[in-house]
């Protein structure tokens, strides 16, 4: 199919671009009766979506990424567009030992990063994973911080690094809102933590005062980072034009380089500033109606958080399996599979895991991978059913590849109109387990991101350790635009003395 393809071309014709023009499609209707084919499309086709309609999209995210910029309107805007205070990407002359702190989950991790800028490379030296005990993770914030603190002094320790004031790049994967690059105030815990006295506050400065509690050793400056903006950085140092961060895994998120005069909640009109847009949030104003299906709903509906995160919702990796649970449910009770039966397994919410939508969706293996799933899910299958199972994994993969593909576009667009550009050649730094581990989810993501944005060219990179090697690339490119301020403000010194000097002269002269 060519970029001039009429806009309401089924995306199906989309993606034969993407899957060696049309091969696999065909071979994931091989072997289904056309009686049963027809019947099957009557539940598979609310999933697949026309160029046009991926068009609609992201137009629609186009305007609330506006929205979220705007210093009036950003509080009721569904895409968040938060600020980061990260005012550039790696420019290949940072150097120097970082230290990198993530904490995300019930462990944290504690990393030595060294940036060597004659080889071009980010190198994790050591690392340590420091557990947080359950009774912690509901404690004071005190607690907590003097655990967090305890366990970066032993693993400096280990390293034989106390000696030294390393910049310490965080991590810490909670909502917050960002003041600056290193003051970050936590607006509400979440994954299982309600540590008292913390919400509201200053991270940063919580984690300083119990490093000063223990007085035995400390730190330099720290920089607080988003875990997708450390994707985008941990890819920057390798690859200069890196301008985008995307993750696609348990849940999405999207960052890239903004016109700072485009950001009207920061002071200064100068540079770029890098924006979290949260875009999981896109739709959660219900401009996404049109394109939800009764699975979709039902999904929201069933989550611990409804009305939240509708399109993270429909592309990541938390609820992909569980879509396809609730599409298969439906076409059993249809009597359209395994005879009419269900089994206990497969009425059971979380039951059919996104990873099997990865295995029965690989080329070789992917219908003996279903027989065994199916069968550990306690079906009863006939080879049709095998292959209609692996058709509804393909068409609900494939809806999430092309809404994240209209996502991406939208953000390549705004680059390119941004700048003023014919054309924008860019680097997007991706990370995720549906992106890494998905046999075809890369390639039709890729392939309709050219259709959508045909004047951008994108290269792909996947990211290695963005909340780790990225955290401390940010450090480091905080660090240099520092020292670089620095310099500046005492050459404008020298210029005023001179200045000064000559009036005086002058004066000494008349």
């Amino acid at each position: 199919m060519s970029d001039s393809a009429p806009n309401g071309d089924n995306i199906s014709q989309v993606s034969k671009k993407a899957k060696m023009s049309g091969e696999r499609d065909q071979l994931h209707l091989d072997g289904i009766p056309p009686h049963t084919l027809t019947e099957v499309q009557t539940y598979l086709e609310r999933f697949s979506l026309s160029l046009e309609q991926l068009q609609g999209v992201s137009s629609r995210l186009k305007k609330d990424l506006i929205r979220g910029l705007g210093k009036h309107s950003h509080h009721k805007a569904a895409v968040k567009m938060l600020p980061t205070f990260v005012r550039a990407t790696p420019d290949g002359t940072e150097r120097g030992d970082f230290l990198a702190l993530d904490l995300g989950g019930t462990n944290f991790r504690v990393l030595h990063v060294r940036v060597v800028e004659e080889q071009q490379c980010v190198m994790k030296m050591d690392s340590q994973i420091c557990a947080i005990p359950q009774e912690m993770m509901l404690g004071t914030g005190e607690q907590l911080f003097d655990h967090i603190a305890a366990c970066l002094g032993d693993f400096l320790h280990s390293q034989k690094l106390k000696g030294q004031t390393l910049p310490l790049g965080f991590t810490f994967s909670f909502p917050c809102e960002q003041k600056e690059i290193d003051k970050s105030i936590l607006i509400r815990w979440t994954k299982g933590f309600n540590c008292s006295g913390v919400e509201g506050q200053d991270v940063v400065q919580l984690l300083k005062d119990a490093i000063y509690r223990r007085a035995d050793y400390d730190i330099g400056s720290v920089a607080m980072v988003n875990d997708t903006v450390g994707t985008m950085m941990s890819c920057g140092y390798k690859d200069q034009s890196c301008e985008i961060g995307m993750i696609i895994g348990t849940g999405t998120n999207a960052c890239y380089m903004e016109e700072m005069k485009n950001v009207k909640r920061v002071e200064g009109e100068d540079g770029r500033m890098c924006i979290n847009t949260e875009w999981g949030g896109f739709g959660d104003d219900g401009s996404l109606k049109d394109i939800l299906t009764e699975f979709d709903v039902m999904v929201d509906e069933t989550s611990i958080n409804p009305g939240v995160h509708t399109f993270e919702k429909m592309i990541s990796g938390m609820y992909l399996g569980e879509i396809v649970r609730l599409l298969l449910v439906k076409m059993t009770e249809d009597k359209l599979l395994f005879d009419g039966r269900t089994s206990d397994a497969l009425r059971t919410p979380g039951k059919f895991q996104t990873k099997f939508i990865s295995e029965i969706e690989e080329e070789d293996d992917g219908l003996d991978n279903a027989q065994t799933i199916l069968t550990e899910l306690g079906l009863k299958w006939n080879p049709v059913d095998v292959r209609v199972v692996r058709l509804a994994c393909d068409v609900v993969s494939t809806r999430s590849a092309h809404l994240c593909a209209a996502a991406l576009a939208t953000i390549v667009n705004r680059i390119r109109v941004n700048r003023g550009l014919d054309h924008l050649k860019t680097t997007v730094g991706v990370d995720g387990t549906v992106y890494r581990k998905h046999p075809n989810f890369s390639d039709e993501l890729q392939a309709t991101v050219r259709l959508l944005a045909p004047k951008c060219s994108i290269t792909f990179l996947v990211s290695e350790d963005g909340s780790g090697k990225g955290a401390a690339m940010v450090t480091a490119v905080a660090q240099r635009l520092a020292l670089q301020s620095r310099l500046l403000e005492d050459s404008d010194g020298e210029v005023d003395e001179e200045e000064e000097e000559d009036e005086e002269e002058e004066e000494d002269g008349e």
